[in-house]
């Protein structure tokens, strides 16, 4: 796009993903920048730059910064969320994978701002090459003296840790990630308290996502108006974009927020794959409601998607052809969010058992009418009776695939058969969760 710049994948090119890379194109000029800084100033600029969470919520990062104490007198902690669950997300992989140096530059200067001594960073357990670059770059980076005690002569100690997850979707929930840092199951806490006053070890804690620290340092050293070119009105900076699903050039981009699903479809990603048509897509990953062929034209920032009644979540864009059923890919969703539920909170453990039952019925042609109509209520007794999102993230998508696509539902439901696939092998309901991939 016009105008765009990159930050995110500067050193995606080179062979070796190591500090002499990262420092030669500017790497920790940031961090040297920022030690200079008051930390109060440091949260104003961030202000400034309109960054906002990158995992999903949106929430402006200076704001959520602001909610520490640095004087406290307590021991205060930084975790960055790297378990990135959501289906159709891989940004959070690829920046530890071919530039993790920028993430760990932007947890030491997290930290400074803070009042942080220890940051950890939770990694799902299945990134294994992701878990390896982090533990190599944190390395360099103590090799370099930019970890550990008396910072680059500053007074300031700092160290980071690599925490690998067990790859439960739960823990992408902060709280949830929280009480495995701890070594405890994996499941949500009651809010309030929330983690600024009280989180890892009952001490307070700030969690931010990957992408949302990594673009600390590029602010601090490009200077608030060089990052605010590149964004929309209310999200400042360039964001990572998983494009995936049946178009010719999926992979991931770094976009500016200004740019519409449509563009990034049709333009940035060279349009549908072997001349087919589009028919839907899901913007933000599988937790945000999916919208049609012809609802594309708004921007990929926090707040334009509303306009279609979606969300930019992790800006995972999955795109689906004319050739896909609505009905199996809401059951594909379906069996994902039944198997990850925690089973904590009973509308979560028992509405998405019931949801995955009832699609797996119309799928295999074995429903009524009745029981499309069923799945609205199903899912709204679901939404906000909850103690974390996921509960919502499994209602979300069904109403909006039931709202948008009730015509193939109730197709479904008059041929006895998925009209897509009329050798589609019906299996029995399951009675208990499976794996969501089987």
């Amino acid at each position: 796009m016009s105008g765009q710049k990159l930050y995110f994948s500067k050193n995606w090119n080179l062979k070796e993903y190591n500090i002499k890379a990262y420092m030669a194109s500017g790497g920790y000029e940031g961090l040297r920048m920022a030690l200079k800084m008051d930390p109060k100033d440091i949260i104003e600029t961030l202000k400034k730059a309109n960054l906002r969470g990158r995992g999903g919520a949106g929430f402006p990062t200076g704001v959520k910064w602001s909610f520490m104490n640095r004087n406290s007198g307590k021991q205060q902690y930084l975790v960055v969320n790297s378990d990135e669950g959501e289906p159709g997300t891989f940004k959070d992989r690829y920046i530890m994978e071919r530039d993790p140096h920028q993430l760990v530059e932007g947890m030491i200067i997290a930290g400074y701002t803070l009042g942080c001594t220890v940051g950890y960073n939770y990694i799902r357990g299945e990134l294994v090459q992701a878990i390896a670059c982090m533990d190599r770059a944190v390395q360099e980076a103590r090799e370099a003296g930019f970890l550990g005690r008396n910072i680059l002569g500053s007074g300031f100690d700092f160290e980071i840790y690599n925490h690998p997850g067990a790859g439960a979707y739960i823990c992408g929930e902060e709280t949830a990630l929280i009480e495995s840092i701890e070594g405890k199951k994996g499941q949500p806490r009651m809010k309030p308290p929330f983690p600024a006053a009280f989180g890892v070890f009952g001490m307070p804690t700030t969690v931010n996502n990957t992408e949302t620290v990594s673009a600390v340092p590029h602010i601090i050293r490009e200077g608030v108006d060089e990052w605010n070119k590149y964004g929309s009105p209310k999200a400042g900076g360039t964001k990572l974009y998983c494009i995936s699903g049946h178009v010719k050039r999926p992979g991931v981009y770094e976009l500016n927020h200004n740019i519409t699903l449509k563009e990034i479809i049709h333009d940035v990603c060279g349009g549908i794959r072997d001349g087919k048509q589009l028919k839907a897509v899901i913007p933000g990953g599988a937790s945000v409601p999916v919208v049609r062929a012809n609802e594309l034209d708004f921007m990929m920032d926090f707040d334009d998607p509303k306009r279609m009644g979606t969300m930019l979540g992790t800006g995972a864009v999955m795109v689906m052809d004319e050739t896909v059923c609505m009905v199996r890919s809401l059951l594909n969703l379906l069996r994902f969010y039944h198997h990850e539920s925690c089973g904590q909170c009973t509308p979560c453990r028992e509405g998405t058992g019931w949801l995955e039952k009832v699609v797996r019925r119309i799928e295999e042609g074995n429903a009524t009418r009745e029981d499309v109509d069923m799945l609205w209520g199903v899912a709204n007794n679901i939404e906000g009776n909850t103690i974390c999102a996921l509960g919502d993230a499994a209602a979300w998508p069904t109403k909006a695939f039931v709202t948008k696509f009730k015509e193939e539902f109730y197709d479904h439901v008059e041929k006895g058969r998925c009209p897509f696939d009329p050798i589609y092998r019906r299996e029995p309901a399951r009675t208990q969760p499976g794996p969501y991939f089987a």
